[in-house]
């Protein structure tokens, strides 16, 4: 059963005071958060640590980002109601059900089958109607492209060409780049066929990107 108490509704607005004093600004994502029910996302016998500004362990060695990640991400990626976007790592659902609740057209993509069957049903429940493929999210989905943003949600050791390729001219991409420990949060801006801006928002820890352009994790 789903229930979201006026006590989780404080929780949120305690944890919207918390990302404003961490930097968080854009009302749109701050009022998607405030939306968005974090305690559906999270294993059931934990459901208490659901509004903490950390990340917390799932399944098959998994996580749900923090909160912070999530709204700094989303940030960046600065979606309009809309936009074609493309999730690389649906995960818990929970970043993929902000995107949504802030009008994005979502197509999103697991690699870990258990992840997919999971988060289809809550999206399901929820009534958020969102694209879930189950597949090697590191190859993008070329098919559906061009993508007014691309967002990914695990750590990357480089960006692809064939990847970013998959952006529309004045499309965004974001995503965590570097070493298995710790990662460079980068912002694409594709401005033509063959040019890109790249910028740098501050250093964060992902779980590893698998797959074809991915690491090879034993």
């Amino acid at each position: 059963m789903l229930k979201d108490t006026y006590k989780h509704k404080g929780q949120r607005n305690q944890l919207i005071q918390e990302l404003k004093k961490l930097g968080i600004t854009s009302p749109t994502v701050l009022k998607a958060i405030e939306h968005v029910p974090r305690h559906f996302f999270f294993p059931s016998d934990f459901s208490d640590k659901a509004y903490e500004n950390i990340a917390f362990p799932i399944y098959e060695k998994q996580t749900i980002s923090q909160p912070y990640t999530v709204a700094k991400q989303t940030e960046l990626l600065d979606v309009q109601s809309g936009d074609k976007v493309l999730e690389i790592g649906t995960g818990s659902g929970y970043q993929a059900a902000i995107l949504r609740i802030m009008g994005a057209q979502l197509h999103t993509i697991e690699t870990v089958e258990i992840l997919h069957q999971k988060a289809k049903l809550l999206f399901s429940k929820l009534g958020l109607n969102i694209s879930t493929i189950l597949g090697d999210g590191s190859l993008g989905i070329p098919e559906l492209a061009p993508f007014d943003k691309i967002i990914i949600t695990a750590g990357t050791p480089s960006l692809a060409k064939s990847l970013v390729s998959q952006l529309k001219i004045g499309g965004k991409l974001v995503a965590p780049v570097g070493e298995l420990d710790v990662q460079k949060m980068i912002l694409v801006h594709r401005i033509g066929d063959n040019e890109y801006q790249e910028t740098s928002h501050g250093r964060f820890k992902f779980v590893p990107l698998t797959g074809t352009n991915g690491w090879s994790i034993k």
